[in-house]
């Protein structure tokens, strides 16, 4: 803490500036703070997970020592894939260059796209917006190798110069792959698609990428793929669908009829080099990392190879090796208590919707229905996933990825056509994070996140309830945040709000719209509040909800004052020091422009400034910076 702030101007800096003093953001982060340090340490957890199973060579095939060892051991042999060079890429490469009809080109899309290369649109499974309970496929926009569309178009100077310097970075990509294929042809090529790509505020609005169709309407809108050997080589029935972009689609067709299988093939070896580029040698891993990681995002250095590999196991076998990481660092005595703790503030919106005066009986009876069907995920999946038939080699690292890459398209390719597997889970057990699942109704606290300084078993319920507390009412407030709040309690895309109510709820939500609005982040350069809204929503509501449901708590159990603070002001210092990241100005701009997620220091300032519970824990007057005057005050749930 700098206790030579007052936490009332600046809570942000009070609660965690002293930390993030001592500890600069590392060469190698694009942003520090508690929480993404205990992100790194999982990290080095499974290092030693990794390299302990990788030490012996006779663990049983098929199993899950065997499938990340001999996956990271393979990783690891730098000596290796510098000896291959761009040899592993040869065949996919050769398929490429080898495209002289329409049909050739058709057969390489469906390769690239079996080994997860998606372009020039992606393929995925996801349950029916309007029928949950069964998994159809998703056809969404994909193929575009700047962060979103708006990087080709917009026309300040900082827009201008990623540009420039993204044409650059892909001639030297094709002059270390020695190829002669133009920069200015793909950048072209993938400017005509973002062209008719949504931008990041309307892709926030479900209706817009909600266009169920069957298989005859599929064909019609793109008349030019042959959607029947897709889908026969994917191994998907011909039945509903749904396509997010029906405009991407199109201009997808257009470029099937109008360009040239030239341009084609310098635009499908781009894409495939910029997606293999950090699995291979290592002047391909250093140019990838200096434009995506260096140039967007402001990081001076790589991560280190054991922990690139580390996060690639987990990222392409993170079942498998999850298993091992819960055994050791997750005890089921942790699991009960977050349980107990998702239970506590479940419980505690209930009684902020019912005491809410702003909506009528009717909605907050449908709110309380949904309320009550939230599916609480906490730790790992109940069932693994069996990767038993993946073919992992100690010494053939890219044929390693291709195979575990090629397990993770096609085992969710099997959901589609099938009832919908409730049991699945979207993130690996060891990530430190949570999500919110609107079409299942879901929240999902994996194991990874509930370490210190989210959770601690032996922690007290200030702590607690202060830190992963927040962010489990975050993530259960997603289920009634802008987006959430379309889905009803089946997870069906279908409006339960009386007319005046959800007016009400648009009014409150255009508040938080305008604070977000006034948040810069350096002259010139504001927050998007309409992009931030859903997560700034889930903030306010989730402090709200864990700080009412920590006072039910101190009613049961009270605690004391530690260090002078009072249980109430340590909750608020423990989610100021876990939400308190230092952040690269480089990653700000990237994240102001297409992350949906604020900078964390208005993650803190933001929600606290509107809570009256903050102001009285310490006592901070009317006139103070964290205190937001009663008429621009934002409370939505």
């Amino acid at each position: 803490m700098d206790r030579t702030q007052d936490p009332c101007t600046d809570f942000y800096t009070y609660a965690n500036g002293a930390w993030r003093a001592a500890n600069p953001i590392p060469p190698s982060m694009d942003r520090w703070s508690r929480r993404w340090q205990a992100g790194e340490t999982n990290t080095e957890r499974l290092k030693d997970l990794l390299e302990e199973i990788s030490k012996r060579t006779d663990w049983p095939t098929g199993g899950v020592e065997q499938l990340v060892g001999d996956f990271y051991a393979s990783c690891m042999d730098e000596v290796r894939i510098e000896q291959a060079g761009l040899t592993p890429l040869q065949p996919l490469l050769s398929q490429i260059d080898a495209i002289a009809s329409a049909a050739d080109l058709q057969r390489v899309i469906r390769r690239l796209q079996d080994v997860d290369v998606s372009v020039p649109f992606a393929v995925g499974a996801r349950p029916d917006q309007h029928l949950p309970t069964r998994t159809i496929a998703d056809i969404g926009a994909s193929g575009l190798g700047l962060p979103d569309r708006d990087y080709y178009f917009k026309t300040e100077e900082r827009f201008v110069a990623t540009r420039k310097e993204y044409r650059a970075h892909m001639a030297r990509m094709f002059a270390l792959a020695g190829a002669v294929d133009s920069a200015e042809t793909v950048f072209a090529f993938e400017k005509r698609l973002a062209e008719a790509s949504l931008d990041n505020v309307a892709l926030r609005d479900p209706k817009a990428t909600d266009h169920l169709m069957g298989f005859d309407e599929l064909q019609k809108l793109a008349p030019h793929f042959d959607w029947a050997g897709y889908i026969a080589q994917a191994h998907l029935s011909r039945q509903t669908l749904n396509v997010e972009e029906p405009k991407f689609l199109q201009a997808v067709d257009r470029e099937l009829a109008q360009t040239s299988l030239a341009d084609w093939r310098s635009y499908l070896k781009w894409q495939l080099l910029a997606s293999a580029a950090p699995e291979l040698s290592k002047a391909f891993v250093e140019e990838s990392f200096a434009f995506n990681r260096k140039y967007l995002a402001g990081i001076a250095e790589m991560k280190p190879r054991w922990k690139r590999c580390a996060e690639t196991a987990d990222r392409l076998l993170g079942e498998a090796l999850g298993r091992k990481y819960v055994e050791r660092y997750f005890p089921p005595a942790a699991k009960a208590r977050v349980q107990a703790l998702v239970r506590n503030e479940l419980t505690a919106l209930r009684q902020i919707i019912l005491a809410l005066p702003w909506m009528g009986p009717k909605t907050k009876e449908q709110a309380l229905v949904k309320l009550a069907t939230f599916n609480p995920k906490v730790g790992y999946p109940d069932k693994w996933k069996d990767y038993s038939k993946v073919e992992i080699r100690r010494d053939a690292y890219w044929l390693n990825v291709v195979a575990a890459s090629e397990f993770n398209v096609n085992e969710a390719r099997a959901t589609v056509g099938k009832p919908t597997d409730r049991g699945r889970w979207g993130m690996t057990p060891s990530t430190s994070n949570a999500y919110y699942n609107p079409l299942l109704n879901e929240i999902v606290f994996p194991a990874g996140i509930l370490q210190p300084p989210a959770f601690d078993i032996d922690a007290t319920d200030a702590v607690n309830y202060g830190a992963i507390g927040v962010v489990i009412g975050h993530e259960i407030s997603h289920g009634f945040d802008d987006q959430g709040a379309q889905y009803d309690a089946q997870g069906r895309l279908e409006n339960w709000w009386a007319p005046e109510d959800l007016a009400a709820f648009q009014g409150r939500a255009e508040c938080v719209v305008r604070q977000f609005d006034g948040y810069f982040i350096e002259p010139g350069l504001h927050h998007n509040g309409k992009l931030v809204l859903g997560e700034s929503i889930a903030d306010f509501a989730g402090a709200r909800i864990a700080f009412l449901a920590f006072q039910k708590a101190l009613e049961d159990a009270p605690e004391a004052k530690r260090d002078g603070f009072t249980p109430e002001q340590q909750f608020f210092i423990a989610w100021g020091q876990f939400r308190g990241d230092a952040t690269r100005i480089e990653t700000q701009r990237k994240m102001v422009q297409g992350d949906p997620h604020p900078v964390a220091k208005y993650r803190v300032l933001g929600p606290l400034s509107n809570l009256p519970a903050f102001q009285q824990a310490f006592a901070c007057q009317p006139a103070a910076a964290m205190v937001r005057p009663v008429g621009a005050r934002c409370e939505v749930w």
